[in-house]
């Protein structure tokens, strides 16, 4: 259905991430994958969905040659926790810090979404709050040895182990949890 909508665009996935590459195949579109570099710096006084608004929008602007035939799509994901950023762990010692910080509590997903081409930018965002139960260390060293979580906001992936036996409640899309929230995107590209 959305392949017949978009079949005059070009589709471009500016994204390395394997699960929103796996949404886009998902969701029966055709689609190329363009990475450009970006040193994905923010303003520090940002707070929650203005840093993924911005980095959304950052991911976008290398990309100056487009037609209006071209929809370039890029996406950022951050962990918001006690007024603070979560991002990609550097290590093992950090995701152990950040996953440690995550249990016993609430926090949010927060995933924004740049959909542009040569004639307009559209910048959607969508949060989720996920609660985790009290992790043990075990538990924690456990996931971070057998999954190695480093490519992933808040050093967890809820498709994973860790999402099966830690998260005891979740409000709003489990998809954005994953990477992506498709709905919201499929909403969009839709009226296109």
């Amino acid at each position: 259905m959305l392949k017949q909508k978009l079949k005059n665009y070009n589709i471009i996935l500016a994204s390395k991430s394997p699960r929103r590459q796996q949404f886009f195949k998902d969701l029966d579109i055709n689609f190329t994958i363009q990475l450009k570099e970006v040193e994905e710096m923010y303003p520090k006084e940002l707070k929650g969905k203005e840093i993924t608004e911005y980095l959304a929008d950052l991911k976008s602007k290398p990309f100056i040659d487009l037609s209006k035939k071209d929809l370039l799509i890029t996406s950022d994901t951050i962990v918001w926790l006690e007024n603070k950023m979560l991002g990609k762990p550097k290590d093992a010692a950090e995701a152990f810090g950040m996953l440690r910080s995550l249990s016993g509590k609430n926090h949010e997903v927060i995933t924004s979404i740049s959909i542009k081409n040569k004639n307009f930018q559209k910048i959607i965002t969508d949060i989720t709050t996920v609660t985790f139960k009290d992790l043990t260390d075990e538990e924690i060293n456990y996931y971070i040895k057998n999954y190695k979580p480093f490519d992933k906001a808040g050093a967890y992936g809820i498709q994973e182990w860790i999402g099966f036996i830690a998260i005891e409640n979740l409000q709003g899309s489990y998809f954005n949890v994953v990477g992506l929230p498709v709905h919201k995107l499929y909403k969009e590209l839709i009226i296109l």
